[in-house]
C-alpha cells in the first residue's frame, strides 16, 4: 500500500477545498486501489465521516495533537512517513509567513529538505501559488521546489510568478483545478433544497448570484474600502441589478467564515423580498454547484465560487480579491469579465452584471467547449502522479 499526503485545507469550512479533496479521492479511485491518503486536518471527524469510504487517514492539527495548525507533529509525520506529498489548491503564499494559523508555506518549507533527503517527492497537484512578495517567501518556495519532482499548475499566473522570481522547478504542466469536475447533486436533492429554502421565487424572472468574502482586499492591496463601505457598495449594486432587471438575487456562500459579511451586505439591501441565501454550512459543494446551475449569471470574490460556475457553464464575473481569481479567469478565456478592486463601484458592478445577464446564452455556449477541455486537463494530473508513484 502506497501512502500519499495531501496538503491543503480540509476542515469542511470551505466548499472549494472540499471539492478539491473529493475530486482527488474520486479520480484516484478510478485508476488505483493501493493508495492510503494521509490528510492533515483541523477536523479529522469531518474527513472520516464524509470520505471514510476511501482509504483515508485524517491527522489532527490541533494543540492536543501537538500541532499549531500547519506547524507541528501532523505536518512532520505526514510529510516524512509517506511515499509522496501532494500540495493542492493555493496552499503556498507568504502572507503572514511566520503565523502558522494563517500560513502553510513556512511549515512545508521546514519539512521539504527532509523530504528531499528521504527521497520523498513533493508534487504541486493542480495548484496555484502566491502572492509571493518577500525575499524570504521566494527563498522558502525555492526550497520546496528543490524537493519537488512534478509540478502541475491550475493557471499560468503561477508559472509567471516562478519566472518573475527566477525560481527553478521541474517541468511545468499547465492543467486545471480539480474542483472543476464537481458534479451537481441529483435533481431530487436539488428540488428539496429549492423547496426548503424557497429559492427562485417567480422563477421566470431569473436569478443572479452574488458571492462576497471576508478578506475583501487584504490580498491585493489595491483597494482602500472599509468593510462597511464595501458592504454598502455591494448592497447598492444588488438593488440596482434588481431594479434594472427585475430579477431575484441569491447570496451564495462557499466558506463558512463569509456568512457574517454576507449578512452584513444583506442588511443594507432594500429589496429584501428578492433575496435568498445558501451556504456551505448547511449544503455540500455538490448542492451548491447544482443550485448555481440554475442561476443566470454569478459574480463573486471567492475563486471556487467561480470554478463551481465553470463546472456547469454558468457565466461568471470575478471581483479580483486575490491573484488566483485572475489566474483562473484567464485560464478559461474570461479576461473581459473581471473587476479590479479600484473599480469596485455601483455603476461598474451593476453594468457588468447586466451585460452578462443579457449575454448569458452566448456566454454559456462559449464556456462549454472551454470547460470541457479544462475538465480533461484536471484529470491528467492523476496519471502523471500515478506514473511517478510507481
Amino acid at each position: 500500500m502506497k501512502k500519499v499526503t495531501l496538503i491543503g485545507s480540509f476542515s469542511g469550512r470551505n466548499a472549494g477545498d472540499i471539492a478539491i479533496l473529493a475530486n482527488i479521492l474520486d479520480d484516484f479511485a478510478e485508476v488505483r486501489s493501493d493508495i492510503q491518503f494521509l490528510i492533515p486536518t483541523l477536523k479529522p471527524s469531518f474527513v472520516r465521516d464524509h470520505y471514510g469510504h476511501h482509504n483515508v487517514k485524517p491527522m489532527g492539527m490541533m494543540p492536543w495533537h501537538l500541532s499549531l495548525k500547519a506547524l507541528g507533529l501532523a505536518t512532520y509525520r505526514s510529510m516524512t512517513n509517506t511515499d509522496m506529498v501532494l500540495i493542492t489548491d493555493n496552499a503556498l503564499f507568504d502572507r503572514k509567513l511566520y503565523n502558522p494559523l494563517v500560513n502553510t508555506m513556512f511549515s512545508v518549507g521546514l519539512m521539504a529538505p527532509l523530504c528531499k533527503k528521504r527521497n520523498i517527492p513533493i508534487v504541486f497537484y493542480n495548484a496555484s501559488v502566491g502572492p509571493i512578495d518577500t525575499p524570504k517567501g521566494a527563498e522558502i518556495l525555492q526550497t520546496i521546489l528543490d524537493a519537488s519532482k512534478l509540478v502541475t499548475l491550475r493557471d499560468k499566473k503561477t508559472q509567471e510568478i516562478f519566472e518573475e522570481l527566477n525560481l527553478k522547478s521541474p517541468e511545468i504542466h499547465l492543467l486545471a483545478d480539480a474542483a472543476i469536475n464537481t458534479k451537481p447533486s441529483p435533481d431530487s436533492r436539488l428540488e428539496q433544497i429549492i423547496r426548503d429554502e424557497d429559492l427562485f421565487p417567480n422563477g421566470d424572472a431569473g436569478t443572479i448570484s452574488f458571492n462576497v468574502n471576508a478578506y475583501i482586499d487584504n490580498w491585493s492591496n489595491t483597494g482602500k474600502l472599509t468593510r462597511e463601505q464595501f458592504c454598502q457598495i455591494i448592497a447598492a449594486s444588488i438593488d440596482k441589478v434588481i431594479d434594472d432587471l427585475d430579477v431575484n438575487v441569491l447570496l451564495t456562500v462557499t466558506q463558512v467564515m463569509d456568512i457574517t459579511i454576507t449578512n452584513e451586505v444583506k442588511q443594507f439591501i432594500r429589496n429584501q423580498d428578492k433575496i435568498r441565501i445558501i451556504t456551505n454550512e448547511k449544503y455540500t459543494c455538490n448542492d451548491i454547484v447544482g443550485i448555481l446551475d440554475k442561476v443566470d449569471t454569478h459574480i463573486g470574490l471567492r475563486t471556487h465560487s467561480l470554478i463551481f460556475c465553470a463546472a456547469i457553464n454558468t457565466p461568471m464575473i470575478s471581483i479580483n480579491s486575490y491573484p488566483k481569481n485572475a489566474g483562473f479567469m484567464r485560464s478559461i478565456a474570461q479576461d473581459d469579465w473581471m473587476i479590479e478592486f479600484e473599480d469596485v463601484n455601483v455603476e461598474h458592478i451593476a453594468g457588468m452584471v447586466s451585460k452578462s445577464w443579457h449575454e448569458r446564452e452566448q456566454r454559456k455556449s462559449e464556456l462549454i467547449p472551454i470547460t470541457a477541455i479544462e475538465k480533461k486537463k484536471a484529470k491528467q494530473a492523476v496519471q502523471l502522479v500515478s506514473d511517478l508513484l510507481g
